[in-house]
């Protein structure tokens, strides 16, 4: 038979005992999810063309959701680009989206259906405005596009919004001075090696596959776009106000820029929700954006310029409450 333990045996068992119970329990409570829990549905996520980066991002992304919110079903859809993006996520055919600043501002100014419904949960990337044309082309400027074909995107997208407002502070109209092609970046590139197009514009991160493709099978230059036209732009105020100024390094396209940068203009992209969005799924969902930045990164350049410092500056777009909790939850 076991004997009885001392008196001050048996106090420092139940003491022992105790403080196991506690801190057993602080693991628990630390290692178990309590409160809200993991967000479950499908929610649709609008995408771009099947060769820009808004579409790769978007697979990536889906595959990081799938890992931190396994109840959660996000369907990709594809888009002509961030206007056609801005439009579904308004009128309630999206639940988020990828879209440009100036698509966004212009979608508001316009008092398009669900404008004041948009919200923004975080400033991605940058886009590069990029003017492609053939090496032995004779086109140096913008300006010179005159008379010339060139594809300008599809008009739902956002390269077709920032080909206008450069060509008309080239003082070019774009419907008149030049022969605009509504093609996107899937047929731009064939079309230029076909010599069916003259030049094209494709406005996004670097390195773009397609564009980067064609610079491999294709001797290609891009045009730059100087500081003058920049200023121009600015004048011409609402959207364009958006634009910046920014230098293509001279490691996108390598065997397009032989190690020389371009001059050209950029443009954030936000990732956009709307207003009746469910807050707790925003927060999470904003959480796996930011954390997944390096991971989507290694495939998706452009990612890799996610920066939590200035994902909260979603302007001309307010934060949406669920964004904004976690970016509170956060902070030091």
């Amino acid at each position: 038979m076991f004997q009885a333990l001392p008196r001050i045996g048996r106090r420092r068992a139940l003491f022992g005992s105790a403080a196991a119970f506690a801190v057993f329990g602080l693991l628990m409570w630390w290692l178990l999810p309590l409160g809200e829990e993991s967000p479950s549905g499908t929610i649709t996520f609008s995408t771009g063309t099947p060769t820009g980066v808004y579409q790769m991002y978007g697979k990536l992304l889906q595959g990081a959701i799938a890992k931190d919110m396994p109840h959660l079903d996000v369907q990709l859809l594809n888009s002509d680009g961030s206007q056609e993006n801005v439009r579904r996520v308004a009128t309630g055919k999206a639940d988020f989206t990828i879209a440009a600043a100036d698509a966004v501002e212009t979608y508001i100014l316009q008092n398009k259906p669900g404008s004041g419904r948009l919200r923004g949960c975080a400033r991605l990337y940058d886009d590069y405005v990029h003017l492609v044309v053939p090496r032995s082309s004779s086109v140096r400027s913008v300006a010179d596009l005159r008379g010339k074909k060139v594809a300008v995107g599809p008009s739902g997208s956002g390269v077709r919004l920032i080909a206008n407002h450069v060509l008309q502070a080239a003082g070019l109209d774009p419907d008149k001075d030049i022969k605009p092609l509504a093609d996107g970046i899937a047929t731009m590139p064939d079309l230029l090696k076909q010599h069916k197009i003259d030049a094209f514009f494709w406005s996004g991160g670097l390195p773009t596959s397609a564009v980067l493709e064609l610079s491999k099978t294709y001797d290609i230059r891009l045009v730059p776009i100087g500081s003058d036209l920049i200023k121009k732009l600015h004048a011409q105020g609402d959207a364009a106000r958006y634009y910046r100024a920014a230098v293509m390094p001279a490691d996108a396209y390598p065997k397009a820029q032989r190690g020389s940068s371009v001059q050209t203009l950029a443009v954030a992209n936000f990732l956009i929700t709307r207003e009746d969005a469910d807050a707790n799924l925003t927060e999470e969902l904003t959480r796996t954006v930011i954390a997944s930045r390096d991971h989507i990164g290694a495939r998706v350049h452009a990612a890799q310029l996610v920066d939590l410092r200035t994902a909260i500056y979603t302007d001309p777009l307010p934060l949406h409450e669920g964004a904004r909790r976690y970016y509170r939850s956060i902070k030091p």
